[in-house]
C-alpha cells in the first residue's frame, strides 16, 4: 500500500505521515528516508526536531537526499517505510550538480526511485508539500523545480491507494485508502 501525504510547510504533514505509518506497520521493521540536505543552521535545527519527534519509535533513519534506489536497497523486504520528503528530493535531484536538471529528468528518476522503493516497502509513506498554491512569480529554475514536483506529486497521488492532505494540522482524506487507516482517527490517537 502506498499513502501520499500532503500539506504546506508547517502544516503537521510530518507528524501525522509518522504516527500513521507506526499506526499501519505493525510489528514490521521501520524505515525512515530522509532526504534533507543540511546547508546551515536553520535546516540542522529542522533536522534535529525530525529527529527528536521520531525518538524511540523504532525507526531505522537512511539519509538519502538523491538515488532513492539506494535506499532500497538497504531496506528488508516487505517494510515499512516513510519518505520524507518529496520536496526535498525533487530539489535536490535537481539543484545538486553545477547545471540545474532538466524537469523529465527529474521526473523520471524520482518515480523510478519510488518503483524501487514499491517493491520493498509495504506501507509506504511519502510525505510532500503542496506547490502552486502561493501565487508567487518565481525565476525559470524555480518554475522548473514546482512543476517537476507537481507532476511527481500528481503521479504519485494518481497510483497510491490513500492521499491525505493536512492542513492546520488536521488531516482531510483526498482519496480513500484501507478501512483500517483512516484520518479522521488520527487525533484521537495523539491523546
Amino acid at each position: 500500500m502506498m499513502t501520499l501525504i500532503l500539506g504546506g510547510s508547517g502544516s503537521g504533514k510530518s507528524a501525522y505521515a509518522e504516527d500513521y505509518l507506526l499506526r499501519t506497520a505493525g510489528d514490521k521493521k521501520k524505515y525512515y528516508i530522509a532526504t534533507m540536505q543540511i546547508w546551515d543552521e536553520e535546516m540542522q535545527a529542522k533536522v534535529a526536531r525530525h529527529h527528536r519527534m521520531r525518538q524511540g519509535k523504532g525507526f531505522t533513519t537512511i539519509e538519502q537526499p538523491t538515488a532513492l534506489e539506494q535506499a532500497a536497497s538497504q531496506m528488508e523486504p516487505e517494510a515499512a517505510v516513510l519518505l520524507e520528503c518529496m520536496s526535498n528530493l525533487a530539489a535536490n535531484e535537481m539543484f545538486s550538480r553545477e547545471q540545474p536538471v532538466d524537469r523529465e529528468t527529474v521526473i523520471a528518476k524520482i518515480l523510478q526511485g519510488i518503483e524501487f522503493l514499491r517493491k520493498k516497502a509495504d506501507p509506504l509513506v511519502i510525505v510532500t508539500n503542496n506547490v502552486f498554491e502561493d501565487g508567487i512569480a518565481y525565476d525559470s529554475a524555480t518554475i522548473e523545480y514546482i512543476e517537476a514536483l507537481g507532476r511527481v506529486n500528481e503521479r504519485l497521488a494518481a497510483e497510491a491507494d490513500e492521499v491525505v492532505e493536512v492542513v492546520a494540522g488536521i488531516p482531510q482524506r483526498i482519496k480513500p485508502g484501507s478501512p483500517g487507516a483512516k484520518a479522521q482517527n488520527w487525533q484521537d490517537s495523539r491523546g
